[in-house]
């Protein structure tokens, strides 16, 4: 895919960066290709102007985003009126506006000042994700088929307030010591705890000791939050 110039051009690098000398940095035109349609990782580009006051309200989050996502997503903006055929080419009418760029191709969008969820929102689907690695409506297509079993690795006292249908509970501190266990309930393991981290970080350790297992992206929380059925004692 070809807007500006020869693909690949890397004309004159990255523009300057964002008001004050931070934040992420502009592209222009001449970098375009290189920059955004030629990037290995997904990128989300933010149309702004100097005189745009949503984009100076939201340029902390747009900030902190960029930060906490370096390496896996490149934040970069267009000013509108410095660079007018990019704008014109990508049909942007108002300012802020956001796209994701993945795989030299439009992937996604939206009109309007968003904060770090929404952009976490945006680029998500098109993130690596990490080995063995389920989302919740996957898993609940599996329980259902019964091809996995849920190993919840809270505390006994947080499992009996809610776990997932037919949930077994293997409290984190005692997995060492009962790893058999994990293969004995129905079908394939899917660790999971509160929010995903913990069940994340116990996935990678059992697979990088040649026992790997699927974890639940989001844990409990995100669970609950699409709405799915849990179960209580």
């Amino acid at each position: 895919m070809t807007i500006f110039g020869r693909q690949g051009d890397k004309g004159s690098g990255l523009g300057a960066k964002g008001a004050g000398g931070g934040g992420p940095a502009y592209v222009t035109e001449r970098d375009f290709e290189a920059q955004v349609l030629g990037s290995e990782i997904p990128v989300l580009l933010e149309f702004t102007a100097e005189w745009c006051q949503p984009c100076k309200a939201i340029a902390p989050d747009v900030q902190a985003f960029a930060e906490e996502m370096q390496g896996r997503v490149k934040v970069l903006k267009v000013d509108i009126d410095k660079s007018p055929a990019i704008a014109q080419q990508l049909r942007i009418q108002s300012v802020p506006t956001f796209m994701v760029v993945a795989e030299g191709r439009i992937a996604n969008g939206v009109v309007g000042a968003i904060r770090k969820k929404k952009m976490l929102e945006l680029v998500e689907p098109f993130l690596p994700r990490p080995e063995g690695a389920l989302k919740t409506a996957e898993v609940a297509k599996l329980i259902s088929a019964r091809a996995a079993q849920a190993i919840d690795i809270r505390d006994a006292a947080a499992f009996a307030r809610a776990h997932l249908p037919g949930a077994m509970n293997i409290p984190l501190e005692e997995i060492d010591g009962r790893l058999a266990e994990l293969h004995m309930g129905r079908g394939q393991p899917v660790v999971y705890c509160r929010g995903g981290d913990k069940s994340k970080e116990l996935a990678e350790r059992l697979a990088s000791q040649g026992m790997p297992v699927s974890f639940l992206e989001g844990g409990l929380l995100a669970w609950e939050a699409d709405g799915l059925p849990i179960e209580k004692q």
